[in-house]
């Protein structure tokens, strides 16, 4: 589909089908959005996301009419760079902070959809939540002692060659069980870590975000800014203010 040439949104044949199909798949939001980044197709996942009752309470609307500030200056910023310049964004890690509160992890595809002399007419996302792994699956046992490491280390400086022999796992072996167990490469595993644990910090303490940023194996306060706003779409201090509102 992202790669179909079409004239205008409406005229996609499948899209009704498209979305029906997605409608059944719980743990992945499916949406579509026309030039103005305003949804013209949602399934499901995304209207209980947001804690409402029906499709056409998301229809014609865009983020910043649907989600919370900053958080939906984030999403909002991502759509703006797939709309106006075309850019793909595919298999970025984020913390999704939904309407009642609940943190999910997922990873988000954006891509642009184009008509059939290339320009821009919308575009069209899925965002596919992060599991969390069976602790008793072989796969899972063969990483523990890697995973155990990086959760207690997160702080110190991590290097995916070392972590791989820990598990006694050529690189190239680590990162597909990484990607086979977990759903995220090492790299995007170990942020994950450090983004989460800098959130519970954020949340349940009064300390600066220069020392959470070390604490949690940053180089700076702006190197993790910088990441955080790419993980949840808000800075650290966005995120702190917001849990008090």
């Amino acid at each position: 589909m992202p790669s179909e040439r079409i004239d205008d949104l409406a005229d996609i044949p499948l899209l009704p089908t498209i979305e029906e199909l997605f409608d059944l798949i719980p743990d992945m939001v499916f949406f579509v959005k026309d030039q103005k980044a305003r949804y013209v197709a949602v399934n499901r996942t995304l209207v209980r996301r947001c804690s409402l009752s029906s499709k056409s309470e998301l229809l014609g609307k865009t983020t910043l009419q649907v989600f919370p500030a900053p958080m939906a200056e984030g999403y909002h910023e991502q759509d703006n760079q797939v709309l106006q310049y075309g850019a793909e964004i595919r298999d970025l890690l984020e913390l999704h902070l939904y309407i009642k509160g609940n943190p999910g992890w997922c990873i988000t595809t954006k891509l642009p959809l184009r008509s059939r002399n290339g320009d821009i007419l919308g575009l069209v996302g899925i965002s596919k939540d992060i599991p969390v792994p069976e602790t008793q699956d072989r796969g899972f046992r063969e990483l523990a002692e890697a995973v155990e490491y990086i959760q207690t280390h997160y702080g110190s400086r991590l290097k995916i060659q070392s972590l791989a022999r820990k598990c006694g796992l050529s690189v190239y072996q680590f990162e597909r069980r990484m990607k086979r167990v977990f759903r995220l490469t090492a790299g995007q595993f170990i942020i994950k870590t450090r983004i989460q644990m800098a959130c519970e910090l954020l949340r349940s303490t009064s300390t600066s975000i220069v020392d959470i940023a070390l604490k949690c194996g940053f180089s700076d306060q702006s190197a993790f800014t910088r990441q955080f706003k790419v993980t949840s779409g808000m800075t650290p201090s966005q995120y702190r203010e917001g849990l008090k509102g």
